[in-house]
């Protein structure tokens, strides 16, 4: 449960603070897809460098992931993502955060929201490592789609569309992977444009 809880807090910290969208393997990270649905790989191209730190520790290594960093803080799932994993975390960006109205972020990151906010978190990380790759052959196994189990415990809706996976969650608000296949000891990260959210329960 801790586990989980840590896997979901790196990819939703991020998508915590974007709260307000509207409207979705074992193997090493390798290139992101295939030419017919491409996704951007890590580094331009190339195969993505081999991992050298936890999911935590790689996000902290990228500034575009600091607001999300803040957050898994905030929540106090560092130690769970810092865990033997894998994971797969949907990492919002600190644009996807800056879509979150100011208030409803801040309200997120103070100690009376920690609970909504490990919920958001969670609901961003996949048990597994599952690259661009796996996702790709899960969507085609799927007919077009791949419902993904997340540690929060609801569903993520992966669709392959104009050469970028997109996420569907359960409200119907959908988010684009920007990067993928950001190799982490314990996972693999993939950067997404809009915060996720799963449905209050």
């Amino acid at each position: 449960n801790t586990r989980m809880i840590t896997l979901t807090v790196a990819s939703m910290a991020v998508l915590g603070l974007a709260a307000c969208n509207s409207p979705e393997s074992a193997e090493p990270a390798t290139d992101a897809m295939s030419a017919e649905g491409a996704v951007a790989p890590a580094a331009d191209g190339a195969a993505p460098a081999a991992a050298t730190g936890t999911i935590v520790a790689t996000a902290q290594g990228n500034s575009d992931f600091s607001t999300l960093v803040s957050a898994v803080q905030s929540a106090e799932l560092v130690d769970t993502l810092n865990g033997a994993g894998p994971f797969t975390v949907f990492a919002p960006t600190n644009a996807a955060f800056e879509k979150v109205p100011a208030a409803t972020r801040e309200t997120r990151m103070s100690p009376a929201g920690k609970a909504d906010l490990t919920k958001i978190l969670t609901y961003h990380v996949v048990p597994g490592r599952l690259t661009a790759a796996d996702l790709t052959s899960q969507i085609e196994a799927g007919g077009g789609t791949a419902t993904l189990t997340t540690v929060e415990g609801g569903t993520l809706t992966a669709r392959a569309a104009n050469g970028s996976i997109t996420l569907t969650d359960e409200n119907g608000g959908t988010s684009t992977v920007a990067t993928a296949d950001v190799a982490a000891t314990n996972g693999v990260i993939h950067a997404i444009d809009t915060v996720v959210m799963p449905n209050e329960k």
